[in-house]
């Protein structure tokens, strides 16, 4: 599976943009703010209906314009697909396949894998649970249809358990038989949440510790740990013994809303203690695991896309990275850099399908090889 043809109409700052591509490795080369990353990000729309940089789609659309579109021509074993994304201000965003409209526009999600790899990664590490529970929910619900029915009714029931529990705050009554009925939901289906988490984690780490040490240092102790209260008991005793703190804090206390990866690195936090290279391998060998994770339960491989991946890595990462991503295992790559040099010199070292093209302010040309 490899994206052919990218077609831009108003996206980003794109008013305009035809590009063929290689089914091997393509580089994008240019300044700081040219347009190379949004390149990337609409290849990410095609797969997964939303942007990777900017979930709101009329912030997406070119200054004075009304509308945007993306158009993707993929080559998807021995038949060609045609994927059409638009969004119009005041109206919903539309995602056609062959021509067709979704009923549901999560019907397509996980049609079209991609891995990103980003400098915006760092809030992996850096921010709160919620980026890496989302980070491994948009590896399982690409999977799992069930997965994101259950995720989103998960949430549904959450927001108007805390609905309810502010009501009772503010009226100074605490009606148990009202909240039990959102607890029986909250419990069937954070169970379902909970174990599926921990089988893809049990998958998951052992991969994510092999490609770690294939790009880092192998006596470099690195740990990934599945945190959740529902390791702790039993999720009905665990709503029963937080009856009194949730009433008090007008919030649900305890769930799979709370879940959160743990990092480390020598048995401390990868946050703290990582030098700036060792959290970028620790980011980019997640990455890969879940591109080693997609590729195994979809059968294709991934369309993967390098952003500014080069920066704060030595030059031993670098080419170890670059062995492994150029190797038979891999599919269509799309990378960016800043340096012209470094980039005409690494893919002529490559004996592969290639393409490198110049960005320079919106505008795109092929450099000859």
């Amino acid at each position: 599976m490899f994206l052919s043809k990218l077609v831009l109409h108003n996206f980003k700052n794109y008013q305009l943009l035809d590009l063929d591509l290689s089914p091997g490795i393509n580089g994008l080369v240019g300044k700081n703010g040219s347009g190379k990353t949004n390149i990337l990000d609409a290849v990410h729309y095609l797969s997964m209906c939303k942007s990777y940089l900017n979930n709101i789609d009329r912030q997406n659309i070119h200054f004075e314009q009304s509308f945007f579109s993306i158009q993707g021509n993929w080559d998807v074993a021995t038949k060609k697909v045609d994927v059409h994304c638009t969004f119009k201000l005041g109206a919903k965003k539309v995602i056609k396949y062959n021509k067709k409209p979704y009923d549901k526009i999560t019907e397509h999600i996980g049609r079209f894998p991609v891995v990103f790899i980003s400098p915006y990664d760092g809030d992996l590490i850096a921010d709160g649970s919620e980026m890496r529970r989302k980070w491994m929910d948009g590896i399982l619900v690409q999977l799992d249809k069930k997965y994101l029915e259950d995720l989103q009714r998960y949430h549904k029931v959450l927001e108007q358990r805390n609905a309810l529990l502010k009501n009772m705050f503010e009226h100074r009554l605490f009606d148990r038989e009202s909240i039990e009925v959102w607890n029986i939901q909250m419990i069937s289906l954070g169970e379902q949440i909970f174990e599926k988490r921990k089988l893809f984690l049990e998958e998951f780490i052992p991969v994510f510790e092999r490609f770690y040490y294939e790009i880092g240092n192998d006596s470099e102790d690195i740990g990934l740990e599945y945190k959740s209260q529902l390791n702790e008991g039993n999720f009905s005793q665990l709503l029963a013994e937080s009856e009194k703190k949730d009433a008090f804090t007008q919030y649900s206390n305890v769930g799979i809303h709370k879940d959160d990866l743990i990092f480390t690195i020598k048995g401390h936090p990868v946050k703290k203690f990582g030098s700036q290279g060792q959290q970028k391998s620790f980011l980019i060998a997640l990455r890969l695991a879940q591109y080693d994770y997609l590729k195994m339960h979809t059968n294709s491989k991934p369309v993967l896309l390098l952003d500014d991946i080069f920066d704060k890595l030595d030059n031993q990462r670098v080419e170890k990275l670059i062995r492994l991503v150029t190797a038979d295992y891999f599919g269509q790559i799309i990378v960016t850099d800043t340096d012209d040099r470094r980039m005409t010199e690494l893919f002529e070292s490559l004996n592969i399908e290639k393409k490198l093209f110049r960005v320079d302010d919106s505008l795109i040309s092929e450099i000859n090889l």
